[in-house]
């Protein structure tokens, strides 16, 4: 099973549980995902390579600020292991290599959208009133 909630009725009729991970965690789609993108750098080599498209390794590197050549190039070397991004070597002097989405990178798209408009609305700490009021429909539907 690779949903994270399965939703299921409940000892009382009309009634549904929701159950995470009722396989483990690792069977879940998310425990997947986390795998893919899980370390320092990863999610903002994606979110640099979706915004700017193809780039280069020092314009990379300049943008992280605080990474090291070593965690970097793992970082970089562990995304293109996964797929998710292609690295292209120019046969050229000096040598040349960009660094780009692939389309299961670009795929992400979306996810990086949202984690960067979530970022964006809850950077003061604050809940959106737009979803206060959808957790209190929410809560009054179900009666919680």
């Amino acid at each position: 099973m690779y949903s994270i909630l399965v939703e299921r009725g409940g000892y009382m009729s009309g009634t549904k549980k929701r159950i995470f991970a009722e396989h483990g965690i690792q069977n879940t789609g998310f425990y997947h995902t986390m795998s893919l993108v899980r370390g320092k750098y990863k999610l903002p080599i994606l979110y640099c390579l979706y915004l700017n498209g193809p780039t280069r390794y020092n314009e990379i590197k300049r943008l992280m600020e605080t990474a090291t050549f070593r965690s970097l190039t793992n970082a970089l070397k562990g995304l293109e292991e996964d797929g998710l991004i292609i690295r292209h070597e120019y046969n050229q002097i000096p040598p040349k290599v960009e660094y780009s989405l692939s389309e299961l990178g670009q795929s992400l798209s979306p996810v990086l959208e949202v984690f960067c408009r979530w970022g964006e609305e809850h950077r003061d700490g604050k809940v959106p009133v737009s979803i206060l009021s959808k957790v209190i429909d929410e809560m009054n539907e179900n009666k919680i």
